[in-house]
């Protein structure tokens, strides 16, 4: 398709605007970069052929104004929007007023967005497409008796979640019902400043599950899945480092659960790059639906690594108007895939967030090696967005081969000027455990309790 001379708007900022812009670029797409005033002199700003301001610092009077990104990206000439991850990626408002300005957006339609982004008609939306989901209530539950009453069918220990959340947020677990009764009105309370909405369900616990979730493509008719990641080692309920394919997984498994979540896209519609995320319980073999994230996500190079599949480039392209132009059979899965996040947090003093000026920066590279970023020498750090600065990837022949390759690269990085989660990899490569892939969702809060790591 002949996307030569299209203008494309990037709604967003950091290393996932600078991820867009080369994808764009290499589809031969003009770039406009949104910027906040603290992001005038970004990475992805320089980039682009074009920069437009729109607000302050404050994300909520820029990267997240819905009004003011639209006018920003109409005004702009720009045809479509990529909205990134994050900030208003999966708000079926905001794709709803590109839409309505006459643009493309760049992601699924608004009322898919809408019913995935809805954790209960997520949930049902599944049900119906056959995807394995874990015992929970039957619809919103909006007051405690209700919650109460629910627990006969699920049983304990459960996760209380917000029907509007997502990315982890305002999670609690109850292990009795006197947990239970102490912390729905917390829930409730968060989900409403949080979210706008007060909803809340119930979903059984499976302790010491692995989260594995499943990348697929689609154009509103057909989908296809690029294989499966396994997203285990998070802290507070956020990932920090993710490999393709999952670990230990039977080829049975692996089948099992991309046929899965291809059928759940098609039966919804799906159009772009979109992620089911699942627990596995690896003692019963069984998989569970959490959710459905619709837009491209921080941990997309790994699958992209072990595929070939460029798919910021594809997501453009599909929602441009061209159709899935390959079979199931085409996507082949070759050797591993790591990656870790790069935050600028402290690790050796509660993860605190370290923004500063970088210097002396050295990027690794080489064959299998990879580092998405927004860095570059002498760039001051923001204080007012997240802490991530870049992914560090890497690719083998097999799990083996890319440990080996991570362990060379995170000695190779040099990121002066601040304090970086780098330690933090560098300690868990030498853990047992994670070399033999022996991990789960709790495992690096307990590790981390057990292995502080040193001041550098």
């Amino acid at each position: 398709m002949a996307l030569s001379g299209k203008t494309l708007f990037i709604a967003n900022r950091g290393e996932i605007a600078v991820r867009v812009n080369r994808a764009a670029k290499s589809l031969g797409m003009r770039v406009v970069q949104a910027c906040s005033e603290a992001d005038r002199d970004m990475l992805a700003a320089r980039l682009a052929d074009a920069c437009v301001e729109i607000g302050p610092p404050q994300a909520a009077k820029s990267y997240l104004d819905i009004e003011r990104v639209t006018t920003a990206a109409k005004d702009s000439g720009a045809d479509c929007v990529h909205p990134g991850y994050g900030f208003l990626s999966e708000n079926a408002d905001f794709a709803a007023s590109v839409e309505a300005g006459g643009l493309v957006f760049i992601g699924p339609s608004p009322e898919t967005i809408r019913r995935m982004g809805d954790k209960v008609e997520a949930r049902a939306a599944a049900k119906a497409a056959g995807v394995p989901t874990a015992p929970g209530s039957e619809g919103r539950l909006e007051d405690l008796d209700a919650a109460v009453a629910a627990i006969e069918h699920i049983g304990l220990p459960v996760m209380i979640k917000a029907a509007a959340g997502g990315g982890g947020r305002g999670i609690r677990v109850a292990h009795t019902i006197e947990d239970l009764k102490r912390l729905i009105p917390q829930a409730q309370a968060e989900a409403k400043a949080a979210f706008g909405d007060g909803g809340l369900y119930l979903e059984y616990m499976v302790e010491n599950a692995r989260h594995i979730e499943v990348q697929v493509l689609g154009d509103g008719k057909r989908a296809v899945h690029v294989f499966e990641r396994d997203c285990s080692l998070q802290r507070r309920r956020q990932k920090v480092w993710e490999e393709a394919p999952a670990i230990g997984l039977s080829d049975a498994s692996r089948q099992r659960i991309c046929a899965a979540s291809v059928a759940m896209a098609e039966a919804v519609g799906y159009r772009g790059a979109g992620t089911l995320e699942y627990l596995y319980d690896g003692t019963r073999d069984e998989f569970y639906f959490l959710e459905m994230n619709t837009r491209i996500q921080v941990e997309h190079p790994v699958s992209e690594m072990v595929s070939g599949i460029d798919l910021v480039e594809a997501m453009i392209r599909i929602c441009m108007g061209e159709p899935l132009w390959f079979d199931q059979g085409d996507v082949r899965l070759s050797g591993h895939a790591i990656e870790v996040r790069v935050n600028a947090e402290d690790p050796a003093n509660g993860f605190m967030p370290f923004p500063g000026v970088v210097s002396g920066l050295d990027i690794p590279n080489g064959q299998g090696v990879r580092f998405d970023t927004m860095l570059y020498d002498g760039y001051a750090i923001p204080p007012f967005y997240d802490s991530l600065l870049g992914k560090l990837i890497v690719h083998g022949d097999d799990r083996a081969d890319a440990l080996r390759r991570l362990n060379a690269a995170l000695k190779a990085t040099r990121i002066g000027g601040l304090k970086t989660t780098l330690p933090l990899y560098q300690a868990l490569l030498a853990d047992g455990d994670v070399a033999a892939g022996r991990t789960h969702t709790q495992f690096l809060e307990h590790w981390l309790d057990a292995n502080p790591i040193a001041a550098e």
